[in-house]
């Protein structure tokens, strides 16, 4: 298991690897496609109550972290 941040981390028994909100299956991808249909971070944490605001947070930090840091690359 490899620990991304304090509440994020990835390991490949769960879901293939995908980072995840440490101590869950719950995939820093499904954060984001829950605020990009509209949910709040208010919504978020009434229907996963299991969850915590840092963890939603570090979510959103690790996938903006990660896209400062992608590199484009012009094929052929």
């Amino acid at each position: 298991m490899v620990k991304i941040n304090e509440y994020i981390v990835a390991d490949p028994k769960v879901l293939g690897g995908k980072p995840v909100i440490k101590g869950t299956r719950i995939s820093v991808a499904f954060i984001l496609q829950l605020l990009a249909s509209g949910m709040s971070v208010e919504d978020i944490l009434k229907g996963y109550p299991h969850l915590t605001r840092e963890a939603i947070l570090a979510a959103i930090d690790y996938a903006a972290d990660t896209i400062e840091h992608e590199r484009i690359l012009e094929v052929g």
